[in-house]
C-alpha cells in the first residue's frame, strides 16, 4: 500500500501588477452583495440601493407598515470566481477584519 503524506499547502507571495481594462480602475460604491454557486463557480453580485430608499423602508417597518415586495437597485458589478479563489478571498477578508478590530467605525 503506498504511503500517504500530508503536505501542507504552501503560500507564496508574488508581486502582481494588474492592468486596468476599460474603466475597471474606477471605484464603484456597493451597499448590497449576494453570492450564488453554480457548477463550482461562485458568482458574486455587488449592487447599490439609494440610501434614502433604505431609510424609508426602515422607517416604514418601524411604523408597522409592510415591507415593499421589491426594491429597485443597480447591479454595480458581477464577479465569477472558482471556489479556490473564493476561499483565498475569504481568508484575506478575515485577516483584514481581524486587523481592523477596534478601529473607529468598526462594529463588533
Amino acid at each position: 500500500m503506498p504511503e500517504q503524506t500530508n503536505q501542507a499547502e504552501q503560500v507564496v507571495a508574488a508581486n502582481v501588477k494588474l492592468t486596468p481594462v476599460g474603466q475597471s480602475d474606477q471605484l464603484v460604491s456597493a451597499n448590497l452583495s449576494t453570492i450564488n454557486v453554480v457548477q463550482g463557480i461562485a458568482c458574486l453580485d455587488f449592487g447599490f440601493i439609494e440610501p434614502s430608499v433604505l431609510a424609508s423602508v426602515a422607517l416604514a417597518l418601524r411604523q408597522g407598515k409592510a415591507m415593499p415586495e421589491n426594491l429597485e437597485g443597480k447591479l454595480v458589478v458581477r464577479v465569477a470566481m472558482g471556489l479556490d479563489v473564493l476561499q483565498r478571498l475569504t481568508q484575506q477578508l478575515q485577516q483584514l477584519l481581524q486587523g481592523l478590530r477596534g478601529a473607529p467605525g468598526m462594529k463588533e
